[in-house]
């Protein structure tokens, strides 16, 4: 080893850097301090003196970048994109005028003076580099300083702040803040509002930024109590997480590493969208920012502000809304139909408060039951899920069964290896006597429909037509239809059924079976 290099340095525990002691110690102070630390400390035979360097900014990049420095004389190429390390590294180390004239510290700080009065996108930039150092970017003051500067630009060519609250955010940096903007700022500024909404130009450059950084923003403004236009701050966070998810395989590794920070903005969106309420989202955007957020961990409780705002516009839902992929495992099935059950829960309770409730519910009705339809020939629905639905709406949401009917017939169809109690059990949601006869009929012919239920749907139809035409008799248990004199044929079905053959069909097994074949192939 060249005696040169007597001073070694490891650097948070996995680098190691061997440099001069007089070349490094000339432009830091902390490093000097340590270097005289060591030396008491060392055995005198070791020519060597070791320093150890925990949670340096930067890391190694950081640490070569001071070492660069300190090797040409006090000479490096400072840049938007390196000034957030460099200033760091230069306050950890104590690199200061008091050791040496045009120190790292005084060159940085210059720079960045520059920086905060210069153009939109240097800000940006260095707002970025600072993701690489961000604790002690935020522990010295650089980053609310940055975002400063950033919020005075942005108020100063949208509507986004108030001439008052501009002056709480200038003031707060620097008095002469406020007075800065150069033409070349302005310039840059104006192509972009010419681009885009005036209060939306900087949503795809701030989009860049990590999820701490967009937290800091949001806790500085909320810090000064600024009078934002919220409505503005929850687009950008919207746009900001829509951006997020079109790059999948990066979002997906990011999400993992900064899931905390993630989940807290997710739940701060929700909370200026459930702020702004019905007024600025319709049900389909609102249902749009659901299926966004949801992938980056919400909170119960937003989940629950959401899903209850959407739940009590749902009439004007459509079924696109509703078919929302239940993004877990296939076992659980295609859809979220949990959420939809939760939606309409939210919906009826919300309605029974309300007077004129009857015409939205019969909306609701028919898009169910189209609902109901779309999800049946998902293998992984249960029996349970698809009551869930169909039952979540009181009976008076529905003048007609013949929909609920026909989600059962495609369920029955698509689920081959039902047993027969399944098949007893998902007609327990129709009203047989609100299915037209046209259905009724196509029901009694169902091979897939237990024989009991199509006796008793045969019977419930018979008995509600006795009140609605003369040609049907309906005595004691049994039922019949007579012929119409007219026409010369059944009105309804020429059956007639005693209560102990009826008793018979539902207890008779094979012979069960054998009879209603023969019954259906006569209808």
């Amino acid at each position: 080893m060249s005696p040169l290099n007597d001073l070694k340095i490891n650097l948070n525990g996995q680098y190691t850097f061997f440099l001069n002691q007089d070349v490094i110690s000339k432009y830091s102070g902390s490093l000097r301090k340590m270097i005289k630390q060591s030396k008491r400390k060392r055995n005198k035979k070791k020519r060597i003196i070791t320093v150890e360097i925990d949670d340096f900014p930067g890391g190694p990049d950081g640490f070569e970048l001071v070492s660069r420095f300190c090797y040409n004389n006090g000479e490096i190429s400072i840049d938007v994109a390196n000034v957030s390390t460099l200033y760091c590294c230069s306050v950890f180390l104590g690199m200061s005028e008091k050791f040496c004239f045009s120190n790292l510290f005084l060159q940085t700080e210059k720079f960045l003076e520059e920086v905060l009065y210069g153009s939109w996108s240097d800000i940006v930039l260095c707002l970025k580099n600072c993701e690489q150092v961000f604790l002690q970017a935020d522990s010295y003051g650089l980053v609310d300083k940055l975002i400063f500067a950033a919020l005075t630009k942005i108020s100063r060519d949208s509507e986004t702040f108030s001439s008052s609250s501009l002056s709480s955010l200038a003031s707060s940096l620097s008095p002469e803040m406020a007075k800065n903007t150069p033409e070349s700022d302005s310039r840059y500024i104006s192509r972009s509002v010419s681009c885009g909404r005036s209060n939306e130009w900087w949503f795809d450059d701030m989009t860049n930024l990590s999820p701490k950084i967009i937290l800091k923003l949001i806790m500085i403004i909320e810090a000064y109590k600024t009078n934002i236009k919220s409505l503005v701050l929850t687009r950008f966070l919207l746009h900001y997480f829509k951006t997020k998810l079109q790059t999948k395989s990066r979002t997906t590794t990011e999400l993992m590493r900064n899931k905390l920070e993630y989940s807290n903005l997710a739940d701060t969106a929700v909370k200026g969208v459930i702020f702004a309420g019905k007024t600025a989202f319709s049900c389909r955007k609102l249902f749009w920012v659901l299926r966004v957020l949801s992938s980056f961990s919400l909170s119960r409780e937003s989940r629950i502000g959401l899903e209850t705002l959407i739940g009590e516009m749902l009439e004007q839902a459509t079924l696109d809304d509703l078919l929302i992929p239940a993004g877990g495992s296939k076992e659980s099935g295609f859809y979220n139909v949990d959420l939809v059950i939760r939606l309409l829960k939210v919906f009826v309770k919300n309605r029974e408060e309300e007077e004129s409730r009857e015409k939205n519910m019969k909306e609701i009705g028919k898009l169910i039951d189209k609902y109901l339809r779309e999800i049946s020939p998902d293998q992984n629905l249960k029996v349970s899920k698809f009551l869930g639905v169909a039952e979540s709406l009181p009976e008076s949401a529905r003048d007609c069964f013949d929909g609920v009917y026909r989600g059962i017939d495609i369920y029955l169809q698509s689920h081959p290896n039902l047993t027969p109690q399944d098949r007893t059990e998902i007609c327990r949601c129709l009203n047989y006597k609100k299915l037209t006869m046209e259905t009724c009929k196509q029901l009694a012919r169902n091979p897939k429909i237990p024989p009991e239920i199509a006796i008793e749907a045969l019977k419930s139809r018979c008995e509600n037509q006795e009140h609605t035409t003369s040609d049907v008799k309906v005595a004691n248990k049994s039922f019949s239809c007579r012929y119409s004199e007219e026409k010369k044929k059944p009105v309804l079905l020429h059956l007639e059924i005693s209560e102990k053959f009826a008793e018979r069909l539902k207890n008779g097994g094979d012979y069960n079976w054998r009879v209603m074949d023969s019954f259906r192939e006569g209808l």
